[in-house]
């Protein structure tokens, strides 16, 4: 372990059961649990923080985002420090797999999801977007899935391991994409970085932003696997484990 931040260059997680990966979240909040300032997660972390996040993507197949926070502030898979892609080269692994999960279709595709090819990249699309919006996406040179209303995520993860042969799958965000894995119950570890700032605002997302709240009896329960706190960017990294549903 760095002094004052976490290795996280060679985790150790479950072993992927057969109809899916094994599912870890990552993502920053301010210290009164706000996941954006101005809708946008930039300025809660520090560079360290980003640094930890390029970490926790060495060890994923595929790095999934939403579609507003490929809206707001666009996504790759890249791992962006030479150390750590000649990291992966060693374990005889090529960049992960860029994904996105979209309803709407609404997804810009000028931005590098779309146009880049120094990753691969996929979007999962839900069966309820208009006809107008599929053949869009489809005209991209990124390959469509189409997922069914009522099933979305368990689909899109039998597909990621069946098909992509997906172990381990890094959740990036956003709030929304956080509470839909948390609410289907398919969430093995979650990873956190709490920066020392306050955002307030009663209609700022929270880390973790659903139509509906948990009730005492099926709210998830998270057993803390490590807390290290960062005197210099007055940082806590933490580290749950989640109890399934």
């Amino acid at each position: 372990m760095r002094s004052g931040w976490p290795d996280y260059t060679n985790l150790k997680f479950p072993d992927a059961p057969n109809d899916r990966p094994t599912v870890i979240l990552n993502g920053v909040m301010s210290v009164d649990g706000k996941a954006v300032i101005k809708n946008t997660e930039q300025g809660i972390g520090s560079d360290t923080d980003r640094r930890l996040m390029r970490e926790l993507r060495l060890n994923a197949d595929i790095v999934l985002n939403g579609a507003e926070t490929l809206r707001k502030s666009g996504t790759s898979s890249r791992l962006g420090f030479r150390d750590l892609d000649e990291l992966r080269e060693s374990r005889g692994k090529s960049v992960p797999i860029a994904a996105v999960i979209s309803r709407s279709g609404n997804l810009p595709l000028d931005k590098q999801f779309f146009i880049a090819n120094d990753f691969p990249a996929i979007v999962y699309l839900s069966e309820t977007a208009s006809e107008k919006q599929k053949r869009v996406i489809q005209s991209s040179q990124r390959p469509v899935v189409f997922l069914p209303e009522d099933d979305e995520i368990k689909v899109m993860l039998q597909h990621m391991r069946s098909t992509l042969n997906c172990e381990v799958l890094l959740v990036e965000g956003g709030p929304t994409v956080y509470a839909a894995f948390f609410a289907a119950g398919i969430v093995d570890e979650m990873f956190l970085t709490v920066g020392p700032v306050i955002v307030a605002g009663e209609d700022t997302l929270s880390i973790v932003s659903g139509p509906t709240a948990f009730i005492p009896e099926t709210v998830p329960r998270l057993k803390l696997v490590s807390a290290i706190p960062n005197m210099e960017t007055n940082e806590v990294y933490l580290r749950y484990q989640v109890n399934q549903l």
